[in-house]
């Protein structure tokens, strides 16, 4: 079992322990229990989703990257704190220097206890060639545990981080900087759209050789297929990317399986050719928010109930659309095709649209035709070394 110990002030010492077994994996699930505990919002993740996330046989960015994680404890063995560092090699070179993540990071309010956590972390990044570490994010793709909450402290849709407010501050002290800030807008869907985005969008769906289609279990090959050929052309002219890879796809289809409604998910084409895309899930966090991330028969049972009734909010998780077409207003005419589902089953209240960086000017002005609000504001930071 590996320890970093150092002298503090205000305690005796600290250790950082690397977590290697199950009694250290338990204690880096079960801080947030304690540290949560006063917070009537908070939605605990399920700790399978978080261990799939370390599990070599689970996690299929192991093939290109490495990663660790600790806990911290004081001078009467409490659990304080928790980090986990990665890096991938895939996209770690991409920077201007080689650039590792952390995440995963609860802490209590104590700058030093923060402090002695990053400062593990940095030193771990260090001994694998890093020069700079961004933060928080996820060892996998960013559509789940990625980025700092700093506004909009409401309740998480399934997969995206939620913080306590303290936790920018003990970022900040440590001298973290805003790489980029996450957006994340919310449709009102018991409200009509805005007649013109309705206009346009009805238009453009009418227009000869424009096809749309959703996802079809039977058929997944062929739309996984279409999502990677279209989200590797549309996405890659933007910083640091990597693309995405068929495999990495596939892992995170089965996984939504369960939750997946096929009529959420749905691809434009343009004379036949892939075009465009969206992708809904249904918020599985109105389905787990009470199971404190455990899923035994009791909750499975709660949870196989509630997916059949079914929850009021959903989660646009990503969306793309090939560079050739992104002014031909398919991804508007996609929220219609959505619309003549959703809005006649008088289920779904609410559409969360998580979340778009700053720099995406395109996408953010399609969120702002469609008339959506504010939702909540995530940070992903970087500190050099």
């Amino acid at each position: 079992m590996g320890l970093f110990v150092i002298l503090a002030p205000h305690r005796e010492f600290m250790k950082a322990i690397i977590v290697s077994d199950s009694q250290t994996q338990q204690q880096f699930l079960n801080i947030v229990e304690k540290l949560y505990s006063d917070d009537k919002v908070y939605i605990r993740p399920l700790d399978q989703d978080v261990e799939k996330i370390f599990d070599v046989n689970q996690n299929s960015f192991f093939k290109h990257g490495q990663c660790i994680r600790w806990i911290l404890v004081d001078d009467h063995n409490k659990v304080i704190g928790r980090i986990a560092a990665f890096v991938n090699e895939k996209k770690a070179y991409g920077y201007e220097v080689p650039t590792g993540g952390v995440g995963f990071f609860e802490c209590i309010n104590d700058q030093t206890a923060a402090n002695f956590l990053f400062d593990t972390a940095k030193s771990w990044l260090v001994e694998k060639g890093m020069k700079a570490m961004e933060g928080p994010i996820n060892f996998g793709e960013n559509d789940s545990f990625w980025g700092l909450l700093i506004e909009g402290f409401i309740p998480a849709s399934y997969g995206m981080n939620y913080h306590l407010p303290y936790y920018h501050q003990l970022f900040k002290e440590y001298g973290f900087e805003t790489s980029y800030e996450q957006l994340t807008n919310i449709i009102d869907l018991t409200v009509p759209f805005p007649a013109r985005f309705t206009k346009i969008a009805n238009w453009v769906a009418a227009k000869p050789g424009y096809t749309f289609e959703y996802f079809q279990k039977n058929n997944a090959e062929k739309y996984i297929n279409d999502l990677m050929e279209i989200y590797n052309d549309g996405w890659q002219d933007f910083e640091n990317f990597v693309p995405i890879k068929k495999e990495v796809l596939q892992e995170s289809f089965k996984q939504m399986e369960v939750i997946m409604d096929e009529k959420l998910i749905w691809f434009a084409y343009v004379d036949g050719e892939p075009a465009s895309f969206t992708v809904l899930i249904p918020d599985a966090n109105q389905m787990i928010k009470d199971f404190n991330g455990k899923l035994g028969l009791l909750q499975k049972l709660k949870f196989a109930y509630r997916r059949w009734i079914g929850v009021k909010r959903m989660r646009a998780i990503v969306m793309g659309t090939k560079q050739k077409f992104q002014k031909h207003g398919l991804e508007s005419a996609l929220f219609i095709k959505l619309g003549e589902y959703v809005l006649p089953k008088n289920q779904y209240t609410e559409l969360e649209l998580s979340w778009v960086g700053d720099f995406n000017e395109k996408m953010l002005a399609i969120h702002e035709a469609t008339g959506a609000k504010f939702g909540k504001k995530h940070l992903t930071l970087k500190k050099s070394f």
